[in-house]
């Protein structure tokens, strides 16, 4: 059967790239990156889809904002140095011992660890999605070279509500009322 690009909400995961002090000075439309992902956080774990936070060189750039940080249930973050998520073993292993097949990505910057860790999980066999209204980069025109290019790979793109809903079967449960106050 054709994979189009719907994720099966038992089989996926959430993503949270590098949202860190460093970068909220620097990054493009910064603050409403952080809002959308906010939400994701707060949906998935209404959803229980797990949510996974990396930390580029934290000693560095910092720690993840606490808009989010002060969202995530477990608040445990993967330190690491390479670009891709995905050359640290923890993250590896965390994505190996969630169960999932379809990794949904945020965070920043679209066009280094974003785009790399799409690439390299792709390359794993792995369904990735990117939510295109919760990543960014210094520059604009990099994340919009960075989605084209995640398009070209055959990375499912996405808005924040496409994907939340996307993960729910129906309205009218108590689920779907909890993520309505979070998404609006």
């Amino acid at each position: 059967m054709k994979n189009i690009g719907i994720p099966k909400r038992e089989k996926s995961c959430l993503v949270v790239i590098d949202v860190q002090e460093k970068f909220r000075p620097v990054i493009h439309e910064f603050d409403e990156v952080v809002e959308n992902i906010s939400k994701l956080v707060k949906s998935f774990q209404i959803l229980k889809v797990p949510v996974i936070v990396t930390e580029q060189n934290p000693e560095k750039l910092g720690k993840t904002v606490p808009e989010i940080s002060e969202v995530i249930e477990n608040n445990e973050s993967i330190n690491k140095m390479h670009f891709s998520c995905c050359g640290e073993k923890t993250f590896s292993d965390k994505i190996k011992a969630s169960g999932a097949k379809d990794i949904i990505l945020c965070g920043v910057e679209t066009h280094v660890c974003v785009l790399k860790t799409a690439l390299d999980l792709l390359k794993d066999d792995y369904n990735v999605y990117v939510v295109c209204d919760a990543v960014s980069s210094r520059k604009k025109f990099d994340t919009k070279i960075a989605i084209k290019r995640l398009r070209q790979s055959g990375v499912f793109l996405n808005t924040v509500e496409s994907i939340i809903f996307q993960l729910m079967d129906s309205a009218g449960t108590d689920e779907f009322r909890e993520i309505i106050r979070v998404v609006k």
